[in-house]
């Protein structure tokens, strides 16, 4: 007859930790499929200006998903800056725009729109995942005027785009806040512009 040991309690407590630190891994590894990131960029020389295209891969959360399918608009900026490449922080850029996009569920016709704010015309798609992927495509933003940048002089071309957690309806903004799933950006990517 075998009889159960009693645990010692310093040892429950320690397996109850290791517990918790597997179930947070197991999250944590969930929530990295989530989130965005700049798949591609390059710019080039158009006349007398410099033009940006970019591929962004926007893998939204499934709280935004949710949001998306329930009716909610998401809305998302794409910050642009060109400054020279030995600029400080503080240093004023070139250029620096703010581009917004927005895409929303239509209900009724089933539908998805994208459109660039302020206007809101836009291109629909039947599916979710064509929506998105065109959301990410940037082709021929104007970046700067090529008289502005100097022969000798190396620049840089920053983008970053999130969500704006500020265009959710009223209730949805202090969740938003709080939770990570809504928190969702590409962070700075760089690359070289050379005139």
């Amino acid at each position: 007859m075998t009889l159960l040991r009693p645990v010692h309690p310093l040892l429950a407590t320690l397996a109850w930790w290791v517990i918790g630190l597997l179930v947070a891994c197991v999250q944590i590894a969930a929530a990295a499929d989530d989130g965005f990131r700049v798949v591609s960029a390059e710019t080039r020389r158009v006349d007398d200006s410099y033009l940006l295209s970019a591929e962004i891969d926007y893998r939204f959360s499934e709280r935004a998903l949710e949001a998306l399918e329930n009716g909610v608009p998401l809305t998302l900026e794409v910050h642009i800056q060109v400054r020279a490449a030995d600029a400080w922080l503080w240093d004023q850029s070139l250029a620096d725009q703010r581009l917004r996009y927005r895409i929303r569920y239509k209900p009724l016709s089933e539908r998805y729109l994208v459109s660039r704010l302020p206007d809101d015309k836009g291109r629909t798609f039947v599916t979710r995942q064509a929506a998105i992927a065109a959301l990410g495509e940037l082709d021929g933003v104007y970046l700067v005027s090529a008289q502005r940048l100097a022969p000798e002089q190396d620049y840089e071309v920053r983008l970053r785009a999130s969500v704006d957690i500020e265009e959710l309806p009223l209730p949805l903004r202090p969740m938003a806040y709080l939770r990570t799933g809504w928190k969702q950006s590409t962070g700075w990517t760089n690359w070289p512009l050379t005139p």
